[in-house]
């Protein structure tokens, strides 16, 4: 599970497997890192850019915050805020500013 999610995800998959419990949160295996390093934006786009909005929209509703967007209300949720790590062996240090906007 390692070569797939890396470190903090591998470890975080199994603490959330044994029942321990650990904030919510998704995963971007190194495959997609590997696609991306293929296919550049056109795979983000196509393919991820989907996923990271359902693995956001996920976070939201177990938390029960929301990702601050134009025109919300902060008085209605509080802010959900998000740590974006890197730590795969495939992974993009560096690289996470321009595919995810960050």
């Amino acid at each position: 599970m390692k070569e797939l999610l890396g470190s903090k995800g591998s470890g975080l998959a199994e603490m959330a497997r044994l029942g321990l419990r650990v904030p919510a949160g998704f995963t971007v295996s190194t495959r997609c890192c590997e696609r991306y390093e293929q296919s550049g934006m056109d795979f983000v786009r196509r393919e991820l850019w989907e996923e990271v909005l359902d693995g956001v929209a996920f976070i939201e509703k177990t938390t029960k915050r929301t990702v601050f967007r134009a025109g919300c209300s902060l008085v209605a949720a509080p802010p959900l805020l998000l740590s974006v790590r890197s730590g795969a062996a495939a992974s993009m240090p560096g690289q996470m500013d321009t595919v995810l906007n960050l």
